[in-house]
């Protein structure tokens, strides 16, 4: 697998389902809809439903701070664009110019390394964003 693919394809699905639940909304579907009409015509009503019904799953779970949705929801997503880059390989370029209109700053996907080294009984605790730990 292509890790630009990969990568872009996880940065599409973060990007997606966090601008599902902001004013861009209407930008986010109308771009990913007319991607998969270019791309994958037969499949574009289907991904443009998908489109609806994850914001309304997307809005709920922000409602609710429902972490876990809101992560099934990226993985989804990030799976059904990888999925496209992969069988279309030609969008790769067209899905990096929407991602870069619809989310100019790269607010919602950034790309984050981290490196840590712990020994002994050290722990050690990342995240790229948000982090929640339950130690008992």
């Amino acid at each position: 697998m292509d890790p630009e693919v990969t990568l872009l394809a996880q940065s599409a699905g973060t990007t997606l389902v966090t601008l599902m639940a902001t004013d861009a909304w209407h930008r986010v579907r109308d771009g990913i809809t007319q991607l998969w009409r270019r791309t994958q015509p037969e499949r574009a009503e289907t991904v443009a439903a998908e489109l609806e019904a994850g914001r309304e799953d997307v809005l709920a779970a922000v409602a609710a701070d429902d972490q876990e949705t809101l992560d099934e929801l990226r993985l989804q997503w990030q799976g059904l664009v990888r999925r496209l880059l992969v069988a279309r390989p030609a969008a790769v370029e067209e899905l990096r110019a929407m991602l870069d209109q619809l989310d100019p700053g790269g607010s919602a996907a950034r790309q984050i390394t981290q490196h840590a080294t712990a020994s002994g009984q050290a722990r050690v605790y990342q995240a790229g964003r948000d982090q929640h730990i339950a130690e008992r």
